[in-house]
C-alpha cells in the first residue's frame, strides 16, 4: 500500500513538475516576443532618427546649394549688366553720330 502511495505522489509530483515546466515556457515565450517587439520598436525609432537627420542633412544641402547658385547668378547678371551697358553706350553714340551726320 505504501509503494502504492508513494508512486501516486511521484505522479503528481512530477504532473506538477510538467505543469511548471509549460507554465515557465509559456512565460519564456511570452518575454521573448516582448524583447523582440521592444526591439523592433527600438529599430523603428533608429531608423525614423536615421531619416529625419538624412533630410535635415539634404535640406541644408540644398540651401547652401541655392545660396551658391543665387550668388553665382547674381554675380552673372552683374557681368552682363556691365558688358551691355558698355555696349548700349557705344550703339547710342552710333545711332547719335548717325543722326547727327
Amino acid at each position: 500500500m505504501e509503494l502504492i502511495k508513494k508512486i501516486k505522489q511521484a505522479e503528481a509530483a512530477a504532473q506538477e513538475t510538467v505543469e511548471q515546466a509549460k507554465t515557465r515556457a509559456v512565460e519564456i515565450a511570452e518575454e521573448a516576443r516582448k524583447q523582440r517587439a521592444a526591439a523592433q520598436a527600438e529599430a523603428e525609432q533608429a531608423r525614423r532618427k536615421a531619416i529625419d537627420a538624412a533630410v535635415a542633412q539634404a535640406r541644408e544641402q540644398g540651401q547652401a546649394e541655392a545660396a551658391e547658385l543665387k550668388t553665382q547668378g547674381e554675380t552673372e547678371r552683374q557681368k552682363l549688366r556691365q558688358e551691355s551697358e558698355s555696349k548700349i553706350e557705344t550703339a547710342v553714340e552710333t545711332v547719335v553720330n548717325y543722326l547727327k551726320g
